[in-house]
């Protein structure tokens, strides 16, 4: 789930900024705290939890004043991607100003885990997978987060008990087999003939494979539709 977050924030509580001739570092924190509080706010209504600590800024910070508008905070990397995202800050105007305010945010959400060590080409089942809270932008190839899309999968890799579910660490198993009998199907616009066939190699739903046709003994490459399932089209 990758957000980014525009908020502009109307300086409400800025009168003494709009009344004198600059910006300071505190007008900034104000901003970029208000800015994270509606962060964690939203997320929280979709069961994520959020820590963050602002950095800081030298409080010898004059920047020209902010027009009543107000000013724009947006991140300036995605959250969802990094624990220690930035935040852009910046004023439109006769005089206008951008600058970056560091942030240290954990993002916790539930996630799929391995519920014990597990060996690579290990076929996904469900008293394998666990659920636990993770901090979920820590982990940059992102989670997986849909049981049933997880399971059947194979591992491309042995994993520890604990380990998040990420799209690189499964991938989908074979579909066939070599040796296996497969069902050819032969098509031609809405015509489809189908005939009996052996595969003579391993391969995956959407990967070509080469087919013995049992009937002609002729070699011929499908691709593989579904499990025992491969196409020509004609």
């Amino acid at each position: 789930m990758r957000i980014l977050i525009t908020l502009t924030l109307i300086l409400f509580y800025s009168a003494t900024t709009l009344g004198s001739e600059k910006t300071e570092a505190s007008d900034i924190l104000a901003a970029g705290q208000l800015f994270m509080e509606e962060f964690v706010e939203t997320h929280a209504s979709q069961g994520f939890d959020a820590e963050y600590t602002l950095g800081n800024l030298d409080p010898r910070l004059a920047l020209a004043p902010c027009p009543e508008d107000g000013i724009d905070v947006s991140f300036s990397s995605d959250p969802w991607q990094t624990t220690q995202p930035s935040l852009m800050v910046s004023c439109q105007g006769k005089r206008p100003w951008r600058m970056y305010l560091s942030v240290s945010l954990d993002i916790y959400g539930d996630a799929l885990i391995a519920a014990r060590p597990l060996s690579r080409g290990d076929r996904l089942t469900a008293a394998m997978v666990a659920t636990d809270r993770v901090v979920v932008n820590a982990i940059r190839r992102g989670t997986i987060t849909d049981r049933e899309q997880l399971l059947g999968l194979e591992l491309k890799r042995s994993v520890n008990a604990g380990t998040p579910f990420t799209p690189d660490l499964v991938t989908s198993p074979d579909a066939v087999a070599r040796g296996d009998h497969v069902m050819i199907t032969a098509r031609s616009g809405s015509f489809a003939v189908k005939t009996r066939g052996k595969a003579l190699a391993n391969a995956r739903v959407g990967e070509q494979v080469l087919v013995e046709n049992l009937s002609s003994a002729r070699k011929i490459r499908a691709r593989v539709t579904g499990p025992g399932q491969v196409e020509i089209t004609m």
